[in-house]
């Protein structure tokens, strides 16, 4: 999750630290060497927090809301929500940036079809200072695509095209580079760095590891999509599938003669795998006229199932970055805002609800459980975190397109566990699919499983039919 920007620079602080279940291993894949012996966590949820949390309602009066009329065109849907929850889910929306082009809401969007372009603004002067390998143009386009819910919104993403004419076989490739947007705020996203130059919010992770640079040089194009959408839900698979897979359907709508009959190949690591794994998934019913043009996808460092995040990163210095992620799934989810105690509200609707990963992970250090921001007792353990552990981890959805997954296998925030199920999940329902556990934690995993990921890519990319291993 921003590959995870904010797990990367507190993995540095960690250590090692096991917290994940042992999984059946996946047909053709050796067991990862057994985790060291350490020391359970210590159980704090039990008697305490119930209490406290009683506590923080009873000291803590909740946040006094106060609405303004909305001045970017966005209408809200308020269906079946009180007007209490209304307000509140208003209010911990992402702030505007200044750029109509990533805040205001087009008027008729409803009457645009899904991947239809909106607006599209020439990015090559700023982009160029931050790919820094030669391209010709870098385009910034925003498009028309869908909520979680199947209601009209929009996204953004970035294609930057390379120099030189295309020398090998069919039409130029495009390479989706998913990225750990991981963030809160409009700020965060590559495409807002691209198109207004390097600030303080730009993440190392857009730029290692160096994949669209390498692409570039391959000759191929690059996509980059902003997949949290306009909510910044980061962590919710739908938004970000919806995104990717519209940005697809924009770059053919934009540029039918160039990229028309091109094939597009996936590629994303942690929070940029979570876009991935949301697209793979919708493809077949969201956009089938894609199944033929997207020759694969490779994800890696997978966060296939938030039941499974829930025991590996709650409570420990990953439960800053957990926590933001349950809170920006409740942007588009907001019954989930609806279990907030009025700490949480607070936080919610302060300028914390527009930081960026490096910043919001940096809480971990606190190591506070999810317990502390609910208003009810074991919120991870309740029939309401089952039902969207299911919603989320898209269960049954079959890839139509190949898939390339890998995992660390001492992985202890985001364990393997994950990534073993997703390819015997997809394998049982007959998608194409390898699996490779690799060496080392969510950092050096990120290293050691991407050269094989990309070369797995550019096979495909150049023709080669996919391996099957299921």
């Amino acid at each position: 999750m921003r590959c995870l920007r904010a797990l990367f620079l507190t993995a540095l602080l960690a250590g090692s630290v096991t917290m994940g279940h042992a999984a059946a291993q996946p047909p053709g894949v050796p067991a990862p060497p057994p985790p060291p012996n350490l020391p359970a966590m210590p159980d704090i949820s039990g008697s305490l927090l119930p209490g406290l949390q009683e506590l923080i309602d009873r000291v803590i009066p909740p946040p006094a809301i106060v609405l303004a009329p909305r001045q970017d065109g966005a209408v809200l849907e308020t269906a079946g929500l009180s007007p209490t929850l209304a307000a509140l889910r208003e209010a911990v929306l992402p702030a505007p940036v200044g750029d109509p082009i990533f805040d205001a809401w087009p008027p008729g969007l409803a009457e645009y079809a899904e991947g239809q372009v909106i607006e599209v603004r020439d990015v090559s002067a700023t982009a160029g200072l931050l790919v820094l390998v030669p391209f010709r143009q870098a385009l910034l386009m925003k498009y028309r695509t869908t909520d979680a819910h199947g209601r009209p919104s929009f996204a953004t993403a970035t294609l930057v095209v390379p120099t030189g004419a295309w020398t090998g076989p069919g039409d130029r490739p495009v390479v989706v580079n998913n990225l750990p947007i991981d963030a809160l705020g409009r700020d965060c996203t590559p495409g807002y760095s691209l198109a207004n130059g390097w600030t303080d919010n730009t993440s190392v992770t857009d730029f290692i590891p160096p994949t669209t640079q390498l692409a570039l040089l391959r000759g191929y194009a690059v996509l980059i999509p902003d997949h949290e959408g306009p909510w910044m839900a980061y962590a919710e698979p739908y938004v970000a599938g919806h995104a990717v897979l519209d940005a697809i359907r924009a770059v053919r709508n934009l540029l039918p003669e160039e990229f028309g009959a091109s094939g597009f190949g996936m590629f994303g690591y942690s929070g940029g795998a979570i876009a991935t794994h949301g697209a793979v998934k919708l493809l077949a019913d969201y956009a089938p006229e894609l199944s033929e043009v997207v020759v694969g996808a490779a994800l890696g460092g997978v966060p296939a199932d938030y039941e499974i995040l829930a025991r590996s990163m709650n409570g420990n210095l990953a439960s800053a970055v957990f926590m933001a992620a349950v809170f920006a799934i409740g942007r588009e989810r907001p019954e989930i805002l609806a279990r907030m105690n009025h700490l949480a509200q607070w936080i919610t609707t302060s300028p914390a609800k527009d930081l960026c990963g490096s910043v919001f992970g940096a809480a971990g250090v606190l190591m506070l459980p999810i317990d502390i921001a609910a208003n009810f007792a074991d919120p991870l353990d309740s029939d309401f975190a089952a039902e969207i552990y299911r919603v989320t981890r898209m269960e049954d959805m079959r890839s139509a397109v190949p898939l390339y997954i890998f995992n660390g296998d001492q992985e202890f925030w985001i364990p393997a566990e994950g990534a073993r199920n997703l390819y015997r999940e997809q394998c049982e329902l007959g998608a194409s699919a390898v699996y490779r556990g690799v060496f080392g934690e969510h950092l050096i995993g990120a290293v050691t499983g991407y050269p094989e990921a990309m070369l797995w890519l550019d096979e495909l990319l150049r023709g080669a039919p996919a391996r099957n291993e299921c």
